[in-house]
């Protein structure tokens, strides 16, 4: 019995063991891993949100770090050109840009020796003008950085000379036209103060300056507001209306070489 006694004895002895063993470990809280040192390299960024078109200032743009494995080849960084604050004090902004965003080249524009419009204008684009009222420019909701159709109303006179009446027909001559300017004209209406846009400059390529050169001689321009959704980045290419306006076009060519032609 003596021997029994023992044996039970010393087993209870491990198993208390060990369940104080498990009971110190299960308390031990794991160890935190350390932070790995990220290394970082500072980029001019946006300080303040800047639009199209802004001069950009002292208080405008920044250094900031940024991590070296997120950092862009196209990127400014200080340590490349230290002085890029001073030299993009006086640029114009071609793209928008939100607080925080890294500026680049291709953002701005210097055009200390040049026009503002000229300098705002992406290569092979040309800015072209038409006369706008709130009737024909959506109300007058129509501003800088939207886009737009141009429907042209004209009459039809083929179709009076066969019917003997008077017709007037509408066609979208150009679609998702970006509107860079609108020209604010502050007038009094019913007693009250308002800003009324009298010219709206747009951004197209040579070929849709031509056709909207023409058409302004047949008739009548109006833009029409697209929604947001509805404006991709990139306007398609005048080539997709050519065939809405070839026959105002035809028309126009020949009355000008009627004009021209030896009586």
């Amino acid at each position: 019995m003596k021997a029994a006694r023992l044996v039970v004895l010393g087993v209870a002895i491990a198993a208390g063991g060990v369940a104080a063993l498990l009971a110190s470990r299960s308390g031990h809280e794991p160890e935190a891993p350390k932070p790995v040192a990220v290394e970082t390299v500072d980029v001019l960024v946006a300080k303040n949100e800047l639009g199209r078109g802004q001069l950009i200032t002292s208080g405008d743009i920044g250094w900031q770090a940024w991590p070296i494995p997120a950092a862009n080849p196209s990127f400014i960084k200080k340590s490349d050109r230290p002085d890029a604050i001073k030299q993009f004090i006086g640029a114009i902004v071609r793209q928008p840009l939100v607080a925080g965003d890294p500026i680049r080249d291709p953002a701005v524009v210097f055009a200390k020796a040049g026009g503002f419009m000229a300098a705002v204008l992406p290569p092979g684009m040309r800015a072209a003008a038409l006369e706008i009222s709130p009737e024909s420019a959506a109300g007058g909701f129509v501003l800088p950085d939207d886009h737009v159709d141009i429907v042209l109303t004209r009459r039809d006179k083929g179709a009076e000379k066969e019917t003997g009446v008077e017709k007037y027909v509408s066609e979208t001559i150009l679609r998702n036209v970006p509107v860079l300017a609108v020209d604010q004209a502050v007038e009094e209406k019913n007693g009250q103060k308002v800003a009324v846009g009298k010219t709206a400059t747009v951004e197209l390529t040579p070929q849709q300056a031509e056709k909207l050169a023409l058409s302004r001689q047949l008739g009548t321009l109006s833009l029409v507001l697209r929604s947001l959704a509805d404006s991709p980045a990139t306007p398609p290419e005048s080539g997709q209306d050519h065939q809405d306006v070839t026959s105002s076009i035809n028309t126009v060519r020949y009355g000008v070489s009627s004009l021209n032609a030896p009586r």
